[in-house]
């Protein structure tokens, strides 16, 4: 895969996925213009989360059947499509319905990653799907500042139209600079929907998703939540500098770009345990926003490199257990992905109205803490395993 196709995939995960997340920076002034409640405001990112997990179980195993550059580029199409139902919503059902759509569509992502895997020699997988992945971390990262920036010029409707507009771009570009990726076996749709369900009683698969379910969780308990309490005393912060706060978790994201080379070596399983204690350790920092923005700040970027980490090495992981199912596999996977971070879009908008900042941060410590104590006992049942397949000599 050379750089520039590398540079192309990433973008098309970055410009997808902020769609999904693009509505968190100013769910405020989003939820007083469709008149939603505060404490419903949430919904306008759960929304987008559930329609993709909707797109995970029925969009992505598409991508074990038909060409991958036509699969991106429909895709990509149908995600434009759904952001400028948003940017024009006269009502909060018909944004709801606008943020679904492309959720749903979203899953471009995951078939760009199988598309990634499946180009890549094995030695260089880890190294491609951390270049890949880094988009969709930018992008939903990166969402925040551009979304905050422009939502100051033309408010949070203009937002949404840049990226509808962006992501119809990408979809003739895809077509035009990707070469074809059609699928060569006679694989049928509804087979290949009932082994991504054998998949979910997979060891590996079922430890990797459920760290994935909490991890994205606390990630999700964060973003979703962050607006809320710089909005108010004692910061007051407008909807741009509140974006700018992604530029924090932008920098420990990418600084995690080397999680693909410590994977393509034969350490994700330790690089997933020492970032699990690092974003645990994360929300201590980020617990202290009431009266230091430079913890604040420290906690989001460790806690968004933990996040990537562990991400790029759950992936390294999967796409090299079932090879010839990377679509599905990914797919599934991030069905664990979705449902956390929906979970977390809900509960912390819910729980800061209730509690203040300290119900969120509890909330994220607690997840963080989910996703280490599976994470151990999935290596405990692993270990097991190997010696009973390979047992030692005496």
């Amino acid at each position: 895969m050379g750089r520039g196709t590398r540079l192309l995939l990433a973008v098309v995960c970055g410009v997808a996925v902020a769609g999904v997340y693009a509505g968190q920076p100013v769910l405020g002034p989003m939820g007083r213009d469709l008149g939603l409640p505060r404490d419903s405001v949430g919904w306008l990112v759960a929304a987008g989360q559930l329609g993709y997990l909707a797109g995970l179980v029925l969009l992505v195993p598409l991508g074990d059947l038909l060409d991958r550059r036509r699969l991106i580029a429909a895709h990509l199409g149908l995600v434009a499509a759904g952001l400028a139902i948003t940017a024009a919503a006269p009502a909060a059902w018909v944004a709801f319905g606008g943020l679904a759509l492309a959720g749903a569509f979203a899953v471009v992502v995951q078939t760009t990653v199988a598309y990634a895997a499946s180009i890549s020699p094995p030695g260089e997988r880890g190294r491609n799907l951390g270049v890949v992945t880094s988009g969709v971390v930018v992008g939903i990262l990166g969402a925040r500042v551009v979304t905050g920036g422009v939502a100051d010029a033309w408010g949070w409707r203009g937002s949404y139209g840049t990226l509808a507009a962006l992501a119809a771009v990408l979809c003739v570009l895809t077509l035009v600079a990707l070469p074809p990726d059609a699928r060569t076996g006679d694989e049928r749709y509804g087979p290949i929907l009932r082994s991504l369900a054998g998949l979910f009683t997979h060891p590996v698969f079922l430890g990797r998703g459920l760290i994935a379910f909490f991890l994205f969780a606390s990630f999700g308990t964060l973003w979703s939540g962050l607006a809320l309490p710089l909005a108010g005393a004692p910061w007051h912060f407008s909807e741009a500098q509140i974006g700018l706060f992604g530029v924090a978790g932008l920098a420990g994201a990418l600084g995690a770009a080397r999680s693909g080379h410590w994977a393509d070596a034969g350490h994700a399983g330790r690089v997933s345990g020492l970032a699990l204690v690092l974003l645990l350790g994360s929300w201590l920092a980020i617990g202290q926003l009431g009266w230091s923005l430079l913890l604040l700040i420290a906690g989001v970027v460790v806690l968004d490199f933990a996040v990537q980490a562990v991400h790029v090495s759950n992936q390294h992981v999967l796409t090299s257990a079932f090879p010839g199912r990377a679509s599905s596999t990914i797919g599934g996977y991030m069905v664990f992905y979705s449902l956390g971070s929906a979970l977390g879009a809900a509960a912390t908008t819910a729980l800061f109205d209730a509690a203040g900042w300290t119900g969120p941060t509890l909330l994220g410590a607690t997840f963080a803490l989910c996703a280490l104590a599976v994470w151990a006992l999935a290596g405990r049942v692993s270990g097991r395993e190997r010696a009973r397949v390979h047992p030692v000599a005496r």
